[in-house]
């Protein structure tokens, strides 16, 4: 468990901190980082990451196509960790 949990946590700081790194190219005009690779990012259990970077970085929040997708894969993670809860 606290190997899954150590996972979870590095997932989303990864997550987080490529938000953060195309919020700042954005400000400085620069190259970007893909939609579709901030929505992998947020695949593998980082919602969390992905939301408070949303939240916190006002990164992205103007995007309704960007939030329907990040909204479904929250709502993805969260069904899988209810159904898998009970294993672990």
């Amino acid at each position: 468990m606290k190997i899954l949990l150590s996972c979870l946590l590095f997932v989303n700081a990864v997550c987080f901190l490529l938000f953060a790194l195309d919020k700042r190219k954005a400000q400085q005009k620069q190259w970007r980082i893909a939609e579709k690779t901030l929505h992998l990012a947020t695949l593998p259990g980082a919602a969390l990451g992905a939301w408070a970077a949303i939240l916190l970085l006002h990164h992205k929040n103007r995007k309704a196509a960007f939030w329907g997708i990040t909204l479904a894969l929250t709502l993805l993670q969260g069904a899988v960790l209810y159904f898998t809860w009970p294993y672990f």
